[in-house]
């Protein structure tokens, strides 16, 4: 496995200036976003300049590219958001084909019109898993384009909300270009560790087959985020089932501050060692 961060992790609209920074810490690849460069993370448009800075950067520090975040709300309540975030998903698409980034992470969404993040009860409703397939059809359609995939993560507060979840995305789309980004600690808040083993081997068994970038980050005993490495989260159990399932892609940690990036990549390098 190699070890990645969030670009963004790091202050900085320089994208030399934040790739330093990543390898520095410790940390070979990157979820890059566009925010290092000084634009929106869904830019409508990415000059050639940027493009250039952005490849420049990654082979001055030796930093790989292994994917580009393109979060935007897939079943935001208003059709028009969702026209405008895949209007955009394709300039960003078109900037990572450049860049021979192979991945766009993607956010399947929420009917909250404000947070992406946050969870409302008409997620559950037919009309948003319909909205959500309509929505990654097109993305689907922009992927085949540009020759990339498109990584989906389970989020508790979002449409696909369980790795059953995905795994029906995924079965229902019949796409090769859907792939998963697993974050155990997104698959629960609060559980008792039997319970968080369950979770994460359901979400191995599911989705070992599409699981293309692995996630680290934590929860604390209260069930709120943390840092890798300092909550509840079991590491041993975790990487050891990626191991089982014959996972070699990136793990990119996130959710923490930029002085603790040298911390948390050594606390990944012991457990994979």
């Amino acid at each position: 496995m190699r070890l990645g961060i969030f670009a963004k992790t790091f202050p900085g609209a320089d994208p030399l200036a934040v790739l330093a920074q990543v390898r520095a810490a410790g940390f070979e690849t990157t979820q890059f976003n566009m925010a290092c460069c000084g634009l929106p993370s869904l830019p409508g448009r990415i000059d050639d300049a940027t493009i250039a800075a952005i490849a420049s950067a990654s082979n001055r520090t030796g930093v790989e590219l292994c994917a580009m975040s393109a979060t935007f709300n897939m079943i935001h309540p208003d059709v028009r958001v969702r026209r405008d975030g895949l209007a955009r998903l394709r300039v960003l698409a078109e900037a990572s084909c450049q860049l021979a980034i192979p991945m766009l992470t993607l956010c399947t969404g929420t009917r909250d019109p404000d947070d992406q993040w946050r969870h409302h009860p008409d997620n559950a409703l037919p009309a948003a898993w319909d909205d959500l397939l309509a929505s990654m059809s097109q993305a689907v359609a922009v992927a085949r384009e540009f020759d990339l995939v498109l990584g989906v993560e389970p989020e508790l507060a979002n449409v696909v909300d369980s790795a059953a979840k995905a795994r029906r995305l995924i079965d229902e789309l019949d796409s090769e270009r859907i792939v998963v980004v697993l974050d155990p600690a997104n698959l629960f808040e609060t559980a008792t560790l039997q319970e968080q083993h369950r979770l994460v081997d359901e979400a191995l068994d599911l989705l070992g087959d599409r699981i293309a970038m692995a996630h680290a980050k934590d929860r604390a005993p209260d069930g709120s985020f943390a840092t890798a490495g300092t909550g509840v989260l079991d590491y041993d159990h975790y990487l050891a089932g990626l191991r089982r399932i014959g996972f070699t892609g990136p793990l990119v940690t996130h959710g923490l501050a930029a002085d603790e990036a040298p911390g948390v990549a050594a606390f990944l390098r012991a457990r994979l060692a």
